[in-house]
């Protein structure tokens, strides 16, 4: 057994830092990303937590031009829709905001996880079985932490239907889609939640989460 390495003051403040600068970003230089640094932050990505060690993530890594502009018109089309559902006293501040990074965005990739997957033989899922979609979302979680570290940006499109992305991708029917992301070098970086500064939201304190039984 190898010795546990030691985190100090100085790591935690750094780590804090990292989940403090995680900003969800829509806005991206054209810089391309090279294929070390992808395969770098995916190999991280599964290091994530999951249940039943069943890693029931997968990666679809987007290249096509075809199938992205495929994905960008879907974005149209389902933000054309949320737009119209927003109350009028809402639309016009809704309509301003920059909600995708996908004319931009070097690298887009979409995160599913795989329900019929056989590892880790069922367990933990008997009576919980969307662990297996949680397990997929904390591999995104780290992904996205992981690209930060190395000043990454990282977009989570969700107005996307998730049958179309499933679609235009050509995977498994019964892959599950657990987001479509944007990654790339931002214009620029902020501490502050973008829809924070647009105006449409602010961050409440951890004490509004918490309850004690």
């Amino acid at each position: 057994m190898s010795d546990a390495p030691i985190f100090d003051q100085e790591f935690r403040s750094r780590l804090r830092d990292l989940v403090a600068w995680r900003r969800d970003v829509r806005r991206f230089r054209r810089d391309a990303l090279a294929p070390e640094q992808i395969g770098r932050l995916l190999d991280l990505a599964c290091l994530a937590p999951s249940v039943g060690l069943s890693q029931p993530w997968r990666f679809v890594l987007v290249e096509s031009a075809e199938r992205r502009a495929a994905v960008r018109a879907d974005f149209a089309r389902c933000n054309a829709a949320a737009l119209s559902a927003q109350a009028p006293e809402r639309r016009g501040l809704y309509a301003r905001l920059k909600l995708a990074g996908l004319d931009d965005a070097p690298c887009q990739l979409a995160v599913f996880a795989d329900p019929a997957g056989r590892q880790g033989g069922g367990l933990g899922r008997h009576t919980m079985p969307e662990t297996g979609e949680y397990s997929a979302v904390m591999a995104a979680h780290t992904l996205w932490l992981a690209a930060r570290a190395e000043g990454i940006g990282m977009g989570w499109v969700s107005i996307l239907d998730p049958a179309a992305v499933a679609a235009i991708l050509d995977v498994p029917r019964e892959w599950r889609l657990i987001g479509y992301f944007c990654l790339g070098y931002p214009e620029e970086a902020d501490d502050t939640p973008a829809l924070e500064r647009a105006g449409w939201e602010r961050r409440r304190p951890p004490a509004d989460f918490v309850l004690r039984r």
